[in-house]
């Protein structure tokens, strides 16, 4: 048995019985319920989560740029907060915290530099509508202790959309339903969401999104308790903070079931398991979640770890999401996703090679076109590149048609002159996932010298396994897929249990052989 089967074993054991998803509590998603369902039992735990949260220089998140909007949030939740409490110890740490917070956020708007917006959900509609909330209550008159913001104004976000988010507003106040990409962004436009007409919460949740269930119920539905929804938050945020989303029982279970099985990791799988995978597939592909609209990334995923496991179906559902020489995420969309484009190629190479040579090609020669010279790759859904590239490497070295062997060449040179001094990798710090994606390459690619980067590689990812794993993907604000990254870590640790055995792998280390299409 490989030394990694048994921890492999227990992640899918956990995957199969959770049907609604490990991932990391939101600031940004944890203020919106704060803000929108006040009367929600677990306040005061989502109140100190807050709190907790704040960092030494008075902001939220990671970095300025991905720190804006969960500090907007969480300014505008404790604004609103404050001007219910009653006097006491909360109160002095809520003034002292949004004080904390303004000399931030003033900074950066006001002062600058500011910090650009990331490529992250609906952000441009998000920061004007917080940004004219936080105005609004310090035009009218902050609570006390905060007088020296009274009257004051941050500046507009010069990369915002506030002339559409206004728009996008007018039209919901005079009854038409949201574009359904929107459902899961509802709470954007504050009170104009509550009880917005065409929506329709899927199993108590609008959007898989408990912010966009908080607004869309309205802090009365809350207190009354009956609404499906009421039982969708509290099951949310049993922890205090608040996902950014959920559930994600599918989303979840692809991405383990590919990370392992694309290692040679492949443990008896419970049968429910793929069986909820193919339960999931529409006219149009598979959602993340439900009340989520289908997308190419999650229905790529899907039908790859479908492949894998001995289950094949047809990937032609697939071709409903190109947009000329690439594949669309969800079509229209803003920016599109190395990714999931790797993802798709993954899916036509594992599920019908042959069948799908042509698009396998136009796959290979975009994606090798997004590259960065330094060897990297980017993506809207990630923070870190280390994601992007271990995606494109995968699909590229498993898939490419033809193989592309400059561009993965490049890939491993990259990560290889990347290694920290402790032996990890990672955009602001070595981390246990962006290693993970660091080993995993250059366990796939042969560099002649990765011996010994990838024993230091893994030796940093058993120091780094207890965690805690940063957010590093993208939602509304950055989150961490707790179980899929777990699953990356034991998938590289094999790997590179593998290359240092000696043993040669096909064309992708360990990738499983697929079957036909049906």
């Amino acid at each position: 048995m490989p030394p990694y089967a048994e921890a492999a074993e227990a992640l899918l054991r956990e995957t199969a019985e959770d049907s609604f998803g490990d991932f990391s509590p939101s600031v940004y998603e944890t203020a919106r319920v704060m803000r929108y369902a006040p009367s929600l039992a677990g306040q005061s735990r989502r109140l100190q989560f807050l709190l907790e949260q704040q960092r030494a220089g008075g902001e939220w998140g990671e970095s300025p740029e991905y720190a804006l909007l969960p500090t907007l949030s969480a300014i505008e939740a404790l604004l609103f907060v404050l001007l219910r409490a009653q006097i006491g110890p909360e109160t002095a740490a809520m003034t002292d915290s949004v004080n904390r917070g303004f000399k931030t956020l003033f900074g950066w708007l006001n002062t600058g530099p500011t910090p650009d917006l990331p490529d992250t959900v609906a952000v441009e509609l998000a920061v004007p509508g917080l940004i004219r909330a936080i105005n609004d209550r310090l035009a009218a008159g902050p609570a006390a202790g905060l007088d020296a913001w009274r009257g004051r104004r941050l500046a507009d976000h010069p990369g915002d959309r506030r002339a559409l988010l206004d728009i996008l507003r007018g039209e919901l106040l005079l009854g038409t339903a949201p574009p359904p990409k929107l459902l899961h962004s509802l709470e954007i436009f504050g009170a104009a969401a509550h009880a917005a007409p065409g929506v329709r919460p899927s199993a108590g949740a609008v959007g898989c999104s408990p912010a966009a269930t908080a607004v869309w119920l309205g802090d009365a539905a809350v207190r009354a308790g009956r609404h499906p929804g009421v039982r969708y938050l509290h099951r949310a945020g049993r922890d205090g903070g608040v996902p950014v989303a959920g559930p994600l029982a599918t989303f979840e279970r692809a991405w383990v079931l590919v990370a392992l099985a694309t290692a040679g990791l492949v443990p008896p799988v419970a049968d429910a398991l793929v069986d909820n995978l193919e339960a999931a597939f529409g006219e149009h592909g598979v959602a993340a979640g439900p009340g989520l609209p289908p997308d190419a990334d999650d229905t790529a995923a899907a039908l790859h770890a479908l492949a894998l496991l001995g289950r094949p179906r047809s990937p032609a559902c697939l071709l409903g999401y190109r947009d000329g020489d690439h594949f669309a995420c969800f079509p229209p969309e803003r920016t599109p996703s190395t990714s999931t484009n790797a993802h798709v190629l993954q899916a036509f190479g594992a599920s019908a090679p042959a069948r799908h040579r042509g698009e396998r090609a136009v796959l290979t020669a975009w994606l090798c076109g997004q590259q960065d010279p330094a060897g990297y790759w980017r993506d809207k859904w990630h923070a870190s590149p280390y994601y992007a590239t271990a995606c494109c490497v995968a699909a590229l070295a498993g898939h490419g048609e033809p193989l592309p062997e400059a561009a993965l060449r490049r890939a491993a040179r990259w990560v290889f002159a990347t290694q920290r001094t402790d032996g990890s990798w990672g955009r602001w710090r070595g981390t246990y996932e962006e290693t993970a994606y660091a080993v995993r390459i250059l366990a796939t690619v042969p560099v002649p010298e990765a011996g010994p980067a990838l024993a230091a590689g893994s030796s940093a990812l058993r120091r780094l396994a207890g965690g805690p794993h940063p957010p590093l993907w993208h939602d509304k604000d950055l989150y961490t897929p707790v179980r899929i990254v777990r699953a990356e870590g034991l998938a590289a640790l094999h790997l590179a249990e593998v290359r240092r055995r000696g043993d040669r792998p096909g064309r992708v280390a360990g990738e499983a052989r697929p079957g036909g299409a049906r």
